[in-house]
């Protein structure tokens, strides 16, 4: 096979723990080196955490694997300084097609309106995320990341995790505040500590070809049912960077996988479905079978967290899962960094559960649902898939049926005990737990996007009178939050800069999309997390009600008189 990539190696060094007589101390260690475990690395870096990264691998992934990153991936990768590169590599994307048979039954477009920075998704192989992710933690410094160390053994402590780390030098030991797990679906740390992933086996088989060729097909997600060069099954074809075309063959269950990666046997199926006639050459071969499960819990021993595919793991259909994974650690840092601070209470971390289950849950449901719609296992079943395919092409209401893989969407933390409940009425679904819309904005600096305006703190949104203009009282609060041992930092949007915003703050909304997407008429607040999560929102700014929001948000129990209905 011709390869479009050539896997880096990084080099094995001798770490200074090894060398220590007792066991060294780190406050946070991260297993694993994947998407996931990067990010994780990659935050706790941009938080000033110190951290070790221990993966048992010396390189990257082979094979492109996950390709689609969606928008809030995207978006989480742009705070932590690396989004702008991804794009550039990737293939940007927002429209699909469904067909069945050899008929297109409809499309659609997942990022319908514009004013935002970041589109629907992109396709990049996962090679080049997990390089590009590396080299960005090399530009920000303080990663200590460790190729060829592998965990042996767990000791979890109260006051930490004692770790036992196996080298080409043999073995050390280590002692950690906090250990986030990322060493993937077959996680050894989950064996070590004996703890079970529960939910359904998928016995369908599917073969991934990546092909390298020139092709004019338009870049958009195109998915067969019952195509005529594969008939009976289904086909997924995705354009990736360099001309690498990411094609999936529904294989079924009585598929022996030795055999369908022969390469004839690959070729072969590529020509039925694009002709003799066009040129490619394959540059990666795979077939795999999948699980929707997770684990019970993901936080063990108050000091242990599971992230990405360790901790749940979904079908490919809808890149759910990396997506899902980096939304795991965009959760769990900002906490972490708070708890360590002495900010926050331990009891901030047991919201990991409280919000990534149920989004874990809801990947699960959608890529379940995916796979029963993908690959019926009755007739009863493969009738109604085929006769909502007909009705699809013809009726709109019969297209919210077909589930050709609901794609990634960023998790609503509605049920969060972080939460403040609305007490005015707002017409905006950025309800408390909803990720921030992004929207074009000015600065007194030029023109930006509000998302960056955001941080990684937490910040508070103050839509002013249409002059941006802003009364003394308001201006007293904002200058208290920026001052409490937890700052809030309050950016005022208006229609114009007024030249009088606190300390230069002021941001135009240029479009008028930062009002109508936050419902955001004069005197509204929002109260922003440092993952850019709604805890709070007001149609009066009070200082009272802020605080009291900002301490249920850090985990702290409120006084009977300060709690909010």
């Amino acid at each position: 096979m011709a390869r479009a990539h050539k896997r880096p190696v990084y080099a094995y060094r001798r770490a200074a723990d090894q060398e220590a007589r007792r066991p060294a101390y780190h406050p946070i260690v991260i297993v694993g080196a994947g998407p996931v475990g990067l990010t994780a690395a990659l935050d706790c870096a941009v938080h000033g955490l110190p951290h070790v990264l221990l993966d048992a691998e010396d390189t990257v992934c082979e094979g492109s694997k996950a390709i689609c990153f969606a928008k809030r991936s995207l978006e989480i990768f742009d705070r932590l300084g690396c989004g702008e590169r991804l794009v550039n590599k990737g293939i940007v994307w927002n429209l699909g097609r469904v067909f069945f048979g050899e008929r297109q039954i409809y499309a659609f477009n997942l990022a319908p309106e514009a004013g935002y920075q970041r589109p629907a998704f992109i396709n990049l192989q996962q090679y080049y995320l997990e390089e590009y992710l590396i080299e960005r933690l090399a530009e920000l410094g303080g990663t200590d990341l460790r190729w060829r160390n592998t965990v042996t053994a767990l000791e979890p402590r109260a006051d930490g995790v004692g770790l036992t780390v196996d080298t080409p030098d043999g073995a050390y030991r280590m002692l950690c505040d906090y250990l986030i797990v990322a060493d993937g679906a077959r996680s050894p740390i989950r064996h070590l500590l004996d703890l079970p992933c529960r939910g359904q086996v998928f016995q369908d088989r599917f073969l991934i070809a990546d092909v390298v060729m020139q092709a004019d097909f338009p870049t958009e997600r195109w998915f067969w049912f019952n195509p005529p060069f594969h008939a009976g099954q289904s086909t997924l074809l995705h354009r990736q960077a360099d001309n690498v075309w990411r094609i999936d063959f529904q294989l079924g269950r009585d598929a022996v996988p030795d055999e369908e990666q022969r390469p004839e046997r690959v070729i072969a199926r590529i020509k039925a479905m694009l002709g003799e006639h066009v040129r490619f050459d394959l540059d990666w071969v795979s077939v795999y079978t999948f699980q929707c499960r997770r684990m019970e819990r993901f936080q063990h021993a108050g000091r242990i967290f599971f992230v990405g595919d360790a901790a749940h793991q979904v079908s490919p259909f809808g890149a759910r899962g990396a997506n899902g994974g980096i939304q795991d650690v965009d959760n769990l840092v900002w906490k972490l960094a708070l708890v360590m601070a002495g900010k926050a209470p331990a009891a901030l971390l047991e919201s990991y559960d409280a919000e990534r289950i149920p989004a874990a849950d809801e990947n699960i449901l959608n890529s379940t649902r995916s796979t029963d719609f993908i690959t019926p296992k009755s007739e009863a079943s493969r009738a109604f898939r085929d006769a909502t395919l007909m009705l699809a092409e013809h009726y709109p209401f019969a297209r919210r049926l077909v589930n050709s893989g609901r794609l990634s969407v960023p998790a609503m933390l509605r049920g969060s005990p972080l939460n403040t409940p609305d007490t005015g009425t707002f017409g905006s679904a950025l309800c408390p737990g909803a990720p921030c819309a992004d929207a074009p904005i000015q600065t007194a600096a030029g023109e930006d996007w509000l998302l960056h305006q955001l941080g990684n703190r937490f910040t508070g949104v103050y839509f002013a009178a249409a002059h941006g203009q802003i009364s003394a009282r308001v201006a007293g609060i904002i200058q208290a939050l920026a001052s409490d041992a937890v700052p809030v930092t309050v950016r005022v949007v208006g229609k114009r800069l007024s030249g009088k915003g606190p300390d230069g703050r002021e941001i135009v909304d240029v479009a008028g999309l930062v009002q109508r997407r936050y419902g955001g008429s004069p005197g509204t607040f929002y109260l922003i997390r440092p993952d850019q999560h709604v805890c709070a929102r007001w149609r009066r700014l009070e200082l009272k009600a802020v605080r009291c929001a900002l301490r249920r948000a850090l985990g702290q129990t409120l006084r009977h008189s300060e709690q909010i209905a």
